[in-house]
């Protein structure tokens, strides 16, 4: 049964009188709600934009409210969502609407995150319905209201175990006059690397450093983005060229239409949309991207996407694969993103933080949600 509320008091109604489990789901496009048994309970109804003070950068709206809805309107008065958050849709074949609510509870971040921070880090306030029915608040629209427990930030990245999002308070910030893309190829993933944290270090304000094995041409691309005012971002571009001049001759993308479409190309992770097989995200400290990516080629043949610097590493591996157990020495996080619900089910979603971090997760979802009925056994986890 799908259950659709409208509003915060429907919503708390639906959960304080929930006799089965929930599968909690905003647009549905993360295809998390298939997972387990139970009654779907959508927050899409509760959509709209109560607050938007541009001069403040603040922004107030409800869980369901489309992405592209808050996109819209924060373009208007020429700002944007600082954390670029990636759409899952074509990656997972999934349809339906991004929504706000959606994006918080997953704290999806995309390529500017190692420049800007993560969707927790604007994240002003939230409200959300708890397991008993209970609305809870924390937060306000500005950081000084943050007080007390830090619930704001321990509701992104929950994916809806803890408590079901109302709705958001975001700090935004004013959109990009022009950006412009270097671009090296020929570069090993080892080489892309290192080209990617040099970039990272300078005082060129990088926003993005990605780099694929096999672009479109089927060459190895590595590419680092600048943004900001124009003659800034050209001076700015020159001045980095000479300092990676070490990594070969590159080339200056400045074409806006083009260089947008690439950055959705590595945030949406598109190399990988219509493939067979498993789809793993994997947090890794960025020189240690290169290790688990060569492992992953030697076991399993994997198709690699790098972005955070190396930090991030996509992998598109043989169904049932378990990366996990080829982590090595490396020290990392990988979420197993896209397979069956059999494969899910043996390897976990989510890897394990090791046994103390675990129970201490496991006691807030419990404190949260005591009758466990939050999205059940989603957040359980598989080690090596």
């Amino acid at each position: 049964m799908k259950i659709t509320v409208g509003s915060e008091k429907e919503l708390a109604a639906a959960i304080a009188g929930a006799e089965a489990p929930l599968n909690i789901a905003g647009g549905g496009t993360l295809g998390l709600a298939a997972q387990d048994a139970g009654d779907l309970l959508s927050t899409a109804g509760m959509s709209g934009i109560s607050v938007y003070e541009p001069g403040a950068l603040t922004i107030v709206a409800g869980a369901g409210t489309p992405v592209e809805e808050i996109e819209r309107g924060l373009a208007s008065e020429g700002q944007r969502l600082a954390f670029e958050p990636m759409d899952y849709r074509g990656l997972l074949g999934t349809t339906g609407t991004p929504t706000i609510g959606g994006v918080v509870a997953a704290n999806v971040s995309g390529p500017r995150r190692i420049q800007a921070g993560a969707c927790r880090d604007f994240l002003l306030g939230v409200r959300f319905v708890d397991g008993r029915g209970n609305v809870v608040k924390n937060g306000g629209r500005v950081m000084k209201n943050v007080t007390g427990y830090d619930l704001v930030k321990l509701a992104a990245g929950s994916f809806g175990t803890l408590g079901v999002i109302s709705e958001v308070a975001l700090k935004v910030l004013p959109e990009t006059e022009v950006r412009a893309v270097l671009l090296i190829e020929g570069l090993d993933d080892a080489r892309a690397v290192q080209a990617m944290i040099q970039a990272l270090g300078t005082p060129y304000e990088v926003t993005g450093a990605a780099h694929t094995p096999k672009g479109l041409d089927g060459a190895p691309v590595t590419m680092i983005r600048l943004e900001g005012f124009a003659d800034s971002v050209k001076m700015r571009a020159e001045k980095l060229r000479l300092e990676l001049s070490d990594f070969g001759d590159m080339s200056i993308e400045t074409n806006a239409s083009r260089t947008a479409a690439g950055w959705r190309w590595v945030r949406d992770v598109q190399a990988f949309e219509g493939s067979e097989g498993d789809i793993w995200r994997i947090s890794v400290k960025p020189t240690d991207g290169p290790v688990i990516g060569t492992e992953l080629r030697k076991q399993f043949g994997a198709t690699l996407l790098y972005d955070w610097g190396g930090g991030l590493v996509w992998a598109l591996v043989p169904e049932g694969s378990n990366v996990r157990a080829h982590f090595g020495a490396v020290r990392g996080h990988a979420t197993l993103i896209k397979a069956s619900g059999p494969v899910k089910q043996k390897l976990g979603v989510f890897h394990s933080s090791g046994p103390v971090l675990d129970r201490l997760a496991a006691d807030l979802r419990k404190k949260f949600d005591p009758r466990g009925i939050f999205n059940p056994g989603l957040m359980t986890t598989g080690g090596a």
